[in-house]
């Protein structure tokens, strides 16, 4: 059974291009242009990793991170900004979130990072 994977950015390119990376990588990959989406999947389908983007227009990363938290769910999560904003990062991290990613990521960085968190 394939893992699911979780993109979480309200930019439609880098979901759209992720879910392509990852699709051919073997995942199942759900997207969520903001984070009602996305706590919306992450009850009906637990995704085993969450690839959150920080900076969302409404609801923030750290916010939807704060809220699948409060759900019970420890999903694996990697933050991602485009934003070098150190103090967010850590707060993330304090989190339970595993990683990070700067925009623009190097796509092979993050498939292997993908990859070692979920094999």
């Amino acid at each position: 059974m394939a893992k699911k994977i979780l993109v979480v950015d309200d930019q439609f390119g880098i979901r759209v291009l992720l879910e392509e990376v990852l699709h051919q990588e073997g995942y199942e990959v759900f997207q969520a242009p903001n984070g009602q989406v996305a706590l919306e999947i992450v009850r009906t389908q637990s995704p085993d990793l969450i690839l959150l983007d920080m900076k969302i227009p409404g609801m923030d990363g750290l916010e939807i991170l704060h809220n699948i938290r409060k759900l019970g769910v420890d999903t694996k999560v990697i933050m991602m900004t485009a934003y070098g904003e150190l103090d967010l990062i850590q707060e993330a991290m304090e989190m339970g979130a595993l990683d990070h990613f700067t925009k623009p990521f190097d796509i092979d960085e993050l498939r292997k990072a993908v990859k070692s968190y979920l094999d």
